[in-house]
């Protein structure tokens, strides 16, 4: 528990550290300008601005709720909601958004959901949205490719990130469509792994891999025979990319500074492309990294100035103000699941007092 204490407080540190930096070198140039279109967003958009962030987060819990109704009949949006927000706090402060699932499937326990029914609510949540989301932006690709690709120098980091992507998605329904030769390869790949040193435990990682590999197919088993929350979800992943991806444009309506319509479909490739550039940044939040491909990816459609306010305003609603708020959500469920387990082990006391006499008198 200290260990993990002191990690969370490093990468803390380290978020706090590359986002000042990172404002450091976006400010150092452009200082004057940036704090006048950041002092001229009106109130409103401002309050408009942190609710787009936490009404993705929201489109996250429906998600959730959709899923979750499987496993649990009377799943509710309150549980659903603590789900979205605590995954997206515990994501956001470890490397490769790594620690998100650990921290749902905890919160989940406490909400009534087996461990194994948990990992299946995840892994579906993650084959429809990873599946969704590539083909989502592989038509973005085809739409601006050719403006994007004479426009911008990173163009061939946004395609890397993109083949990454494509790759984990093919070994997804690879794993799902051939489990045994899945499971073949991966012992292949943990034998390597252990004449490299690089694994210590060889039954342990195979036998948890071979579970894994089983969950996955199963869930995936059980998502083919139910072709309306497929589409359902699918709808819902469709909506919140749109939200994510949009964003950018609506800040440059606060700034002051509106984009073109004809812009807006750029405006969400170019945003789709800053997910795909930060695959390689294996630091809590990709902080650093995000803002760095935010602004270069940005400045080939509009001014580097602008880029970087709107990468501020943009970084915080999507990232900071919602891992607060996800922050406070787990501390704020954690004592009220704790409180309820208290009053139901109070309650059961004098009922296990009466059965220890009962077997007494016996």
């Amino acid at each position: 528990m200290k260990n993990n204490s002191k990690r969370y407080v490093l990468n803390f540190l380290l978020i706090i550290g590359f986002t000042l930096l990172v404002l450091w070198f976006s400010l150092k140039d452009d200082y004057h300008n940036m704090i006048d279109q950041l002092t001229g967003v009106p109130w409103y958009w401002l309050i408009i601005i942190l609710c787009w962030g936490l009404l993705y987060n929201c489109i996250i819990g429906w998600i959730y709720k959709t899923f979750g109704k499987k496993y649990k009949s009377e799943y509710s949006n309150t549980e659903a909601l603590e789900n979205a927000f605590i995954g997206t706090f515990f994501s956001g402060i470890t490397p490769s958004a790594t620690g998100g699932q650990f921290g749902q499937v905890y919160i989940m326990k406490k909400q009534g959901i087996k461990l194994s029914d948990a990992a299946s609510l995840l892994w579906a949540d993650f084959i429809v949205y990873q599946t969704t989301m590539m083909i989502y932006v592989t038509i973005l690709f085809a739409l601006v490719f050719g403006d994007v690709y004479e426009k911008n120098a990173f163009f061939l980091l946004v395609f890397c990130g993109y083949l990454v992507n494509i790759c984990v998605i093919t070994a997804l329904w690879t794993m799902a469509l051939f489990p045994k030769a899945f499971v073949k390869l991966s012992q292949w790949g943990v034998l390597l792994l252990c004449r490299l040193h690089l694994i210590k435990n060889k039954e342990a990682t195979l036998s948890a891999w071979t579970i894994q590999i089983e969950a996955f197919t199963s869930e995936i088993k059980r998502l083919k025979k139910d072709k309306h929350l497929i589409l359902k979800t699918v709808f819902i992943n469709v909506l919140r990319l749109t939200m994510l991806y949009s964003l950018p444009y609506a800040v440059c309506l606060a700034i002051g500074e509106p984009l073109p319509l004809s812009l807006l479909v750029t405006v969400i490739a170019m945003s789709s492309f800053v997910t795909m550039a930060n695959t390689f940044i294996p630091i809590p939040g990709a902080s650093g990294g995000t803002e760095w491909a935010f602004v270069a990816i940005f400045s080939g459609i509009i001014d580097s100035t602008l880029a970087k306010s709107v990468m501020i305003l943009w970084r915080f609603s999507t990232y900071h103000f919602v891992m607060i708020v996800g922050g406070l959500v787990f501390v704020f469920a954690k004592r009220k699941y704790d409180k309820q387990k208290y009053l139901q082990e109070k309650e059961e006391e004098p009922l296990c007092e009466e059965a220890r006499r009962d077997v007494f008198c016996e």
